[in-house]
């Protein structure tokens, strides 16, 4: 059997990550970066498709660790076997890199003895290409085209070629250990420099426990804001500061559908949010990084702002299928690139406008050029906000007059009123965007809202409700206590709702995003009617709420995009910084120290 997304935890080194499922197997990891090419996809195909299983000997493949966690507040995990003759734990991490990344798996004895067996399948470019694999220094070295990986052990223990795989055997003792290195380098250099990977292990935990101390959050649910925290600094690309959405690509949003997208990118969307989170928590440093990397992404022609960037702002980002992946669950096709970064979606000007505002609101090093840069793009959406778009969703039907673009767009004019406002010294017309802003909420109101249900919609003119319309009073678009905004609330809980949780829309019949099938409750969603809950009003009910959303962690603390209610079970690219983002955000709104808005 397959196993479940949320069977998966996650470790990685600040440029990639890997997917190690409680079966003790890595199924996914790209190397170097998210965005590269997987030489394990077993995630999205079989084993054939590139894996690395450590366990007991004669161990099933659907035979999993007797339990497993983190170490503290790191990324390192730990996975115990207890077996009829011993018990060993398996610890895997990826310390942060000189210049090479590194995936250790250290095999130590707890007490007894075990019989262990390693199976490595190296697959290059999405478990496409088997390498040709030779011996070399002490290490097996797996080599086709430019990627190259070399595996050794410390001690050496006896290793063998079988079926296109690379096999080992070897038994641990209570006190002994087995540690194995696995590196990435391009094939035409040299030998990488070895690594000693017991005093990699010291620097990593000590390298997690300095990050972690600087967490300034002391609110309720501390561990699981933490936990998120840690989360959103794996998704990290540290070169650049840019923040993957999720590492993976194409887990599917429904089994057996074909909404299966690439997340290994950077979206504006998530701009202001993810600020907000890092901020609230103290995390400034990694907050001016992802401000830096987002003026960097949107330099140029404010008509040419795209929704999406690569890791270090790259904008062509072309969407391939993969025809020889059969998918998660049977779930085709397998995409890498992502076509909607040619969509035109209005709110990201608004976006990008708040988080610039919302940096210098809360202390970040101002940058010279970021007003002008703003001025810039507020020209351009002045002229363009009354066009329809493909929505904050990224549908894929006909363009629409989605109610957050406009939203959006009353949050661009409005940060540049305030700032005008409370810097006069600043070059810009006032006047002329409080028009802009008055002009955008008018249509909105008169537009958007359906005073038959009390309740703002998706798109003007439609009935069908949109669960971005809970960001309303985060906006300030309306004050929270507005009967219309109380009412949109209510709406979005009870018809877009399932068991608590909240779908982004209806995708029943003929759906707005011109896809067929139907997908899960969406994560965020569910912590922004958290917020929204709370907002209006409703602290109990909000609380209620975001308890039940940590429910929906699996055993780690993770979280993917979306969660199957019926069949309980996580859906979606995973782990996903959104739903990270929602539950580090709503934690701090129950706190009622919310520095966004």
């Amino acid at each position: 059997m397959t196993p479940r997304i949320e069977d998966y935890a996650l470790i990685g080194d600040l440029q990639t990550a890997a997917l190690v499922g409680r079966n003790g197997s890595v199924d996914w990891l790209c190397l170097p970066r998210f965005d590269s090419g997987a030489c394990f996809a077993a995630l999205l195909g079989s084993e054939e498709n590139g894996h690395w299983r450590i366990a007991p000997k004669g161990a099933g493949p659907t035979d999993t660790c007797t339990r497993r966690g983190y170490a503290g507040d790191s990324l390192v995990l730990e996975t115990y076997w207890q077996t009829r003759t011993g018990t060993v734990k398996v610890i895997d991490f990826m310390p942060q890199r000189d210049r090479s990344p590194d995936l250790m798996r250290i095999v130590e004895g707890v007490s007894g003895s075990v019989d262990m067996s390693s199976v490595l399948r190296l697959r290059f470019d999405f478990g496409s290409v088997v390498p040709w694999v030779r011996r070399s220094h002490g290490h097996r070295v797996a080599v086709a085209g430019p990627d190259s990986v070399w595996l050794r052990s410390e001690p050496p223990v006896k290793t063998w070629g079988q079926q296109f795989s690379t096999c080992s055997s070897f038994t641990v003792a209570e006190g002994e250990s087995v540690a194995f290195v696995l590196t990435w380098h391009p094939s035409h250099s040299a030998r990488p420099k070895l690594i000693d990977p017991r005093k990699a292990l010291k620097h990593t935990l000590h390298d997690w426990a300095k990050w972690t101390e600087r967490c300034t959050y002391d609110g309720p649910y501390r561990e699981a804001v933490l936990r998120s925290l840690i989360t959103l600094k794996a998704l990290t690309f540290a070169p650049t500061g840019g923040i993957v959405a999720a590492p993976t690509t194409s887990l599917p949003e429904e089994i057996g559908g074909v909404r299966n997208w690439d997340y290994r990118y950077c979206w504006l969307r998530d701009a202001t949010l993810t600020l907000g989170a890092l901020l609230s928590a103290g995390y400034v440093e990694e907050a001016g990084a992802w401000r830096d990397w987002l003026l960097r992404a949107v330099a140029g022609d404010p008509a040419d702002l795209q929704i999406m960037y690569g890791l270090a702002g790259e904008r062509r980002l072309p969407e391939t299928e993969l025809p020889w992946l059969s998918g998660y669950e049977n779930s085709r096709p397998v995409r890498t690139g992502n076509a909607a970064v040619r969509q035109r979606q209005l709110d990201v000007y608004g976006e990008v406008i708040d988080a610039l505002r919302l940096a210098r609101d809360t202390g970040l090093d101002d940058k010279p050029h970021a007003w002008n840069l703003q001025l810039s793009l507020l020209g351009f959406l002045e002229s363009t906000w009354r066009e329809p778009d493909e929505g904050l969703w990224e549908i894929r039907g006909a363009r629409r007059h989605f109610v957050h673009s406009k939203v959006m767009a009353w949050v661009a004019a409005d940060r540049a009123v305030r700032t005008l406002e409370e810097n006069p010294g600043l070059p810009g017309d006032a006047d002329r965007w409080r028009a802009m802003r008055d002009a955008v909420h008018a249509e909105v109101c008169e537009k958007g809202y359906d005073p038959e249900r009390n309740t703002f919609t998706q798109f003007y003119g439609s009935r069908e409700l949109d669960a971005s319309t809970l960001l309303i009073a985060r906006t300030g678009f309306l004050p929270p206590d507005d009967p219309r905004v109380i009412g949109t609330v209510d709406a979005v809980r009870d018809e877009l709702g399932s068991d608590g949780l909240v779908r982004r829309y209806s995708t029943a019949g003929m759906s707005v995003d011109g896809l067929p099938g139907e997908e899960g409750a969406f994560v965020v969603c569910s912590f922004w009617l958290v917020d929204a809950l709370r907002r209006t009003g409703r602290p109990a009910e909000a609380r209620r709420l975001y308890e039940r959303l940590l429910e929906l962690r699996n055993d780690v603390g993770l979280l993917a995009e979306e969660y199957d209610v019926a069949a309980e079970r996580q859906l979606g690219n995973f782990p996903q910084a959104f739903s990270h983002i929602g539950l580090v955000n709503a934690a701090v709104a129950l706190l009622g120290e919310d520095p966004a808005g």
